[in-house]
């Protein structure tokens, strides 16, 4: 599987990661988005939701573990699981939505669930790199290798 890196300057870079990201999304993906506190997750989420036509606010999942919304006439989720301590507390969820292939399911925090997600199509990671961010972009499926290729 392949990867891609971009160097995000600000808060403006990652809102337009996210917005490339929309743009050549197709199909449903489970994106899993790894990076410390801070490291701009939540503020990518938003931003790629907002770029697929959700016209309402888009809430921090940070309590409610979970946020749905309608993008492109497709299911959307947002998942925050930094307050799992362990992936059995999952189970009142009621997750199965999260298997519909045509949904986009971001996850922030995945390892705290795992084995109770869908599998990674793509793994975005941000992190600290001086004033700005470092996102590096992992394909983990087909369909997350044929996004990538349409980000070149």
């Amino acid at each position: 599987m392949s990867e891609q890196q971009w160097e995000l300057v600000d808060e403006d870079a990652t809102r337009a990661l996210g917005a490339q990201l929309a743009g050549a999304l197709d199909d449903g993906l489970v994106v899993y988005l790894r990076g410390e506190l801070g490291a701009g997750k939540t503020s990518f989420a938003r931003a790629l939701l907002t770029a697929l036509g959700v016209g309402e606010r888009i809430k921090s999942p940070t309590y409610s573990l979970i946020e749905g919304y309608q993008a492109r006439d497709r299911a959307a989720w947002h998942l925050d699981l930094y307050r799992i301590a362990d992936p059995g507390e999952l189970e009142w969820l009621g997750l199965d939505a999260l298997a519909d292939p045509a949904a986009l399911v971001l996850v922030e925090w995945p390892e705290r669930g795992a084995g109770a997600l869908p599998a990674a199509d793509l793994e975005l990671e941000l992190a600290y790199q001086g004033l700005g961010r470092r996102a590096q972009l992992r394909s983990r499926t087909q369909r997350g290798e044929r996004l990538l290729a349409r980000l070149r």
